[in-house]
């Protein structure tokens, strides 16, 4: 009998242990991810909802023709547009070597003061590829057209 009453008390045991367990991984994922997760929004989302100076975002469109500044050493600044509205950009780096006016990109950072302070750059990677969420905000505004194939 005190065989059968140790080996109950052993199995609570070690489900409680993986239920402990199991808690603190998934807690530990979702603080791990917190910073990972970097939503995608074009120039009209962030004109019309503002997000806080502290969230760490992605902007996409096309880079307005003509807003295309570059300053002291490696700080660029231009206008990134999706036809219904432009956001100011300023960026500190190296830019992708197929950046320029009128072409696709995706940068990541923050959104301070009315201006997307970059952290990265992405530009499309050849003469027919842009980013899905790039697209889709540009199609939405109605300016998106295909390239010829």
């Amino acid at each position: 009998m005190a065989l059968k009453s140790l080996k109950k008390k052993r199995r609570i045991q070690v489900i409680a242990v993986a239920a402990v367990a199991l808690i603190v991984s998934t807690g530990l994922i979702g603080y791990a991810l917190r910073d990972g997760i970097n939503f995608f929004r074009s120039p009209s989302q962030v004109i019309a909802e503002p997000p806080s100076e502290r969230e760490v975002f992605r902007i996409g469109g096309l880079v307005e023709e003509g807003s295309l500044v570059r300053g002291q050493g490696e700080s660029i600044s231009f206008r990134v547009t999706d036809g219904g509205a432009t956001v100011p950009v300023v960026f500190t780096g190296v830019l992708p070597d197929l950046f320029g006016e009128k072409q696709g990109m995706v940068g990541t950072g923050r959104y301070v003061d009315g201006v997307f302070q970059a952290t990265e750059i992405l530009a499309k990677h050849d003469e027919t590829y842009m980013p899905k969420e790039v697209v889709d905000a540009l199609k939405e505004q109605g300016v998106y057209q295909a390239p010829d194939s």
